[in-house]
């Protein structure tokens, strides 16, 4: 029951841990109109100007880390038992078949909304089963949501009453921002590697 009501407070903006995919025509009528597979927020504001700590213990600052590539952010936590894994594999997939230019010229994001169990090593081991090269960030709850909330994201829900197998309700969305900005594209939990594939070449070569 506790895990039902946290899912439904956290769907009311974007969907929680086990969403329903978006439909497949969704997307393609979205590329007809637009040219994106994702939903295209034109002309949105810079990126997010944040600082949060890496997987390292670095300081890690968003906008200038990531200025002039195309950069992926999205907030999640490692013990999550779908969407995250399946965003980070899908990506991780799609990337590889990008040329190495390509890759360089991107950044994978993960801010994790979960910093009581997501320690640096966990990130490290967790996002190295998809690819080395994604960042995992680290701060504290209030950091973590005030950030979301910037982006008209949900602040999480954390059910820590549960006892320590909780779950976190978050955004299920990847937010991409092109290399140039004036723009972003969202990404629903449900979007294909196909779609993937077609939007990350048109993202990285305008």
């Amino acid at each position: 029951m506790r895990f039902l009501v946290l899912t439904a407070c956290v769907a009311v903006l974007s969907a929680a841990c086990r969403v329903e995919a978006p439909e497949r025509s969704q997307a393609e009528e979205r590329a007809q109109s637009t040219g994106y597979r994702g939903i295209l927020l034109a002309d949105a504001n810079a990126r997010p100007d944040f600082v949060l700590t890496d997987m390292n213990g670095e300081a890690f600052d968003f906008r200038a880390e990531t200025e002039g590539k195309l950069a992926l952010l999205f907030f999640g936590y490692t013990y999550c038992p779908d969407v995250c894994p399946v965003h980070m594999a899908s990506i991780a997939a799609v990337k590889r078949d990008l040329s190495v230019d390509e890759q360089r010229r991107m950044r994978v994001v993960f801010v994790t909304a979960d910093p009581r169990r997501d320690t640096p090593e966990r990130l490290i081991a967790w996002l190295g089963n998809f690819d080395p090269d994604f960042v995992g960030l680290r701060g504290t709850e209030a950091e973590v949501d005030s950030i979301m909330l910037g982006l008209a994201l949900p602040a999480a829900i954390r059910d820590t009453a549960s006892g320590p197998d909780y779950a976190v309700g978050h955004a299920s969305q990847v937010i991409a921002f092109p290399p140039g900005d004036g723009f972003r594209v969202i990404y629903p939990f449900g979007t294909r590697q196909a779609d993937w594939k077609h939007d990350l070449a048109r993202l990285l070569n305008p």
